[in-house]
């Protein structure tokens, strides 16, 4: 994999649904991510990459994920699986706490919040790309949530599209051990040009 150069110019942190119900104690799905998040230390991480790349200069941009409504998927030909559960569980309500941001990673001033998502990637059906290329990023750094769906299926979207992509193996979290193995160790090496650690990173960042 290719060494790389993450220039404030030209890098972007990606952070990938940061809402309540999968961050937060009595979100929605955090019951089912926890053991793995607390295991690889998901939150503390997170906020450690958070505040190291912004004192760095690097930007932030935030892929998000289709706050449910009424209505949403019911009359759809093909709803995947994910959207199934998400019809009947409710997850990222529009309204509700649990479609709320994360309070530790609410975007700030200056952060780019793109058009939400409806499947798996950031990319499909969103502005993302467009708000990427007119601010000259080519390099994508990508956490969030899940490892093995959103996360995935976000970083092979932007290889495709031209991205250097970076995977970042404990700024993420899935519902089981074989899942993040899948994500990292199987599939990862695939497309991603860089999968790192959050310390292997943040040695890589440049100087504020």
């Amino acid at each position: 994999m290719s060494k790389p150069n993450y220039s404030k110019e030209t890098t972007a942190l990606l952070f990938v649904d940061p809402y309540n119900d999968f961050l937060s104690e009595g979100g929605k799905i955090w019951d089912r991510i926890k053991p793995i998040a607390e295991d690889v230390g998901l939150i503390e991480n997170l906020k450690s990459i958070d505040a190291a790349i912004r004192t760095a200069g690097i930007r932030v941009f935030i892929a998000p994920h289709r706050r449910w409504e009424p209505g949403d998927y019911e009359d759809w030909a093909y709803p995947s699986p994910t959207q199934q559960a998400i019809m009947h569980r409710h997850s990222f309500a529009r309204g509700e706490w649990g479609g709320e941001w994360h309070p530790d990673f609410a975007p700030k001033p200056g952060d780019v919040v793109a058009k939400e998502h409806w499947g798996q990637s950031g990319f499909a059906n969103t502005d993302l790309d467009q708000q990427l290329r007119q601010r000259g990023i080519t390099l994508l750094i990508i956490v969030g949530l899940l490892a093995n769906t959103c996360i995935e299926s976000t970083a092979r979207y932007g290889m495709e599209l031209g991205y250097h992509v970076t995977l970042v193996r404990d700024a993420t979290a899935a519902f089981t051990h074989e899942m993040m193995h899948a994500a990292h160790d199987l599939n990862g090496p695939t497309f991603a040009h860089a999968i790192l650690t959050t310390g292997e990173l943040l040695e890589a960042l440049p100087a504020s």
